[in-house]
């Protein structure tokens, strides 16, 4: 099995998350379910249920970051800077202009797992990606989108 790439700082999130969980929530909801069954016959008890559904979430999602977190190659993207050269690579953060919008875009490229568009972190594997790995600034690139072809002028890259 293949070591899925995360950056540095997707790695961290992860490691904050995990430290929440087991701290701070993980704790919280054993003194809820503690509590309800204070309150008696747990085949009615609702706070005694959904407290241990809660805790049900709560251990697998720490069972789903430590997993994530163990298969990760995590990788620093400021020590790619000096061998990139000014390229794209994994980790980069991309300034581009939509050339067909008329307006400028930012997108950091991550590992799968840590890929939300929402936050311009955008996947390796997707095809914004995989046109910009490569290329350098000034460069105009033709992305093969789902609604179809879209060209986009590279305006800086930095590796943050």
């Amino acid at each position: 099995m293949s070591r899925a790439p995360m950056t540095a700082k997707g790695a961290d999130k992860l490691r904050a998350e995990l430290k929440e969980l087991k701290s701070v929530q993980r704790p919280r909801v054993i003194q809820a379910i503690a509590e309800a069954r204070e309150h008696g016959d747990l085949k009615e008890n609702a706070e005694y249920h959904a407290a241990r559904e809660q805790q049900s979430f709560i251990e697998g999602r720490i069972k789903e970051i430590e997993g994530t977190i163990s298969n990760a190659e995590i990788i620093d993207v400021a020590s790619l800077a000096a061998n990139a050269a000014g390229k794209v690579v994994f980790g980069a953060t991309i300034e581009l202009y939509d050339i067909e919008a008329d307006k400028e875009v930012t997108y950091q490229i991550v590992g799968e797992l840590e890929a939300d568009i929402k936050q311009n972190l955008i996947s390796i594997t997707s095809p914004i990606a995989r046109a910009l790995i490569g290329k350098a600034e000034g460069d105009v690139v033709d992305v093969q989108a789902p609604g179809g072809v879209r060209e986009y002028e590279i305006v800086a890259v930095r590796y943050e």
